[in-house]
């Protein structure tokens, strides 16, 4: 078992050691390469494998956040934001689309017929956190957090 210490350059603090923002099209194609985006990002930041749980965790967050934000956040023409920070313990994924009004329902079980929704649910499983946040009249952030952890 090997244990994967981040620098000490990385104190703990909320402050983010490292973070990456890029733009994607708000197409099914954008979102795909966001998940692969995001995937790279985390095993290059945290030196953890592929097919460790949490690099699974980031890329299924990654692919429910940035599809939601291509089937219910997007505007004609307009991109969605995908922008990741390295935490000291975590790995925290931002998607950013340009419909605050859109908020994404609560999250509540719901019988497996329905498609819409479940995503979240499944963010809600995979991720160690996440929520939403308005900060202007133009845009909206759904973010969630992975633990960068080993169970092994």
């Amino acid at each position: 078992m090997t244990h994967h210490h981040l620098t000490e350059e990385t104190k703990p603090s909320l402050a983010p050691t490292r973070q990456l923002t890029l733009r994607f099209s708000s197409t099914r194609r954008g979102a795909r390469l966001a998940r692969r985006l995001a995937v790279q990002q985390f095993t290059e930041w945290t030196g953890l494998p592929y097919d460790s749980d949490p690099a699974r965790a980031a890329a299924l967050v990654t692919a429910e956040l940035a599809s939601n934000a291509v089937r219910h956040g997007s505007l004609p023409g307009r991109d969605f934001r995908l922008t990741l920070h390295l935490l000291p313990d975590r790995f925290r994924i931002e998607v950013t689309d340009t419909r605050p009004e859109r908020l994404p329902p609560p999250v509540t079980p719901r019988p497996a017929d329905e498609t819409s929704g479940r995503g979240l649910l499944l963010v809600e499983a995979y991720a160690d956190g996440w929520g939403r946040t308005v900060r202007d009249a133009y845009t909206k952030t759904v973010w969630a957090e992975v633990w960068i952890r080993t169970t092994d």
